[in-house]
């Protein structure tokens, strides 16, 4: 495989954030000098990563934003509750026989971060990475349902309602309805919304301030998800794992 050929315009970008930070702030001219280039190019590449909220400008002087906290934050929660996560997920398909899903947002979409599978599991397409719209799983559900409302407007003016199977949540109006009882309820149900014959449950990950950074599942076939194991029994399952993994996420 041949090397990857740099991007000239984004290998610039991060220099000059790289500088700023060892810096503490700098100004257009410095930036320049510092790493040997027209203050021009210099120039445009901070008012583009300022119109970005990625550097603010005070004065004359450039910094780094908090932006960055966010960035770095997130990439560690996803590290810190995938590994704290992770035996919780192999004990729940363990339990259950089914298959147990650990997913996170992340631009818009529900990624699997991690997949158990039980003993008695059937085969799906699911795997660590894939991506899929959010209202089409009990796991992106309860994820939207434990964020703020115009967040999930966001994600929705971005992603769109994509149908998947004939009973998938298309509409505005009634997602929003099915997330007000599935906060209510502390976890959400995906009946056929994503897989044919497959239900699942699953419920949030949360953070101090109550928003979800994760959630955990339980999914397998219509005829055994079913009555009270499905109404009762799993989600109480669920529910315990996912609190386990939020106690070790505060004190890990």
């Amino acid at each position: 495989m041949p090397d990857a050929v740099p991007v000239n315009a984004a290998k610039i970008s991060l220099e000059i954030v790289e500088t700023l930070r060892e810096l503490d702030g700098a100004g257009v001219s410095e930036i320049a000098d510092r790493l040997d280039r027209p203050t021009s190019t210099i120039h445009d590449h901070l008012q583009t990563l300022e119109a970005e909220e990625y550097l603010v400008k005070e004065g004359s002087t450039y910094h780094v934003s908090t932006r960055f906290l966010q960035l770095g934050d997130q990439a560690r929660s996803r590290k810190k509750v995938f590994e704290i996560a992770r035996p919780e997920i192999d004990d729940l398909a363990d339990k259950t026989g089914e298959h147990a899903n650990l997913m996170i947002e992340e631009h818009g979409l529900g990624v699997f971060l991690y997949r158990a599978r039980g003993p008695d599991a059937v085969q799906l397409d699911t795997h660590a990475g894939m991506r899929v719209p959010l209202q089409t799983t009990a796991l992106g559900k309860t994820i939207m349902a434990n964020r703020p409302r115009e967040e999930v407007e966001e994600i929705v003016d971005r992603r769109g309602l994509p149908e998947v199977t004939e009973t998938t949540v298309t509409d505005r109006e009634e997602l929003f309805e099915v997330l007000d009882e599935v906060r209510e309820r502390g976890y959400a149900y995906d009946d056929e919304e994503r897989v044919k014959g497959m239900r699942c449950v699953a419920a949030p990950i949360t953070d101090d301030d109550g928003r979800a950074i994760a959630a955990v599942s339980v999914s397998g076939p219509k005829s055994r998800m079913r009555g009270d194991r499905f109404s009762e029994e799993i989600p109480e399952l669920i529910l315990r794992s996912a609190n386990v993994i939020e106690v070790n996420l505060t004190y890990s």
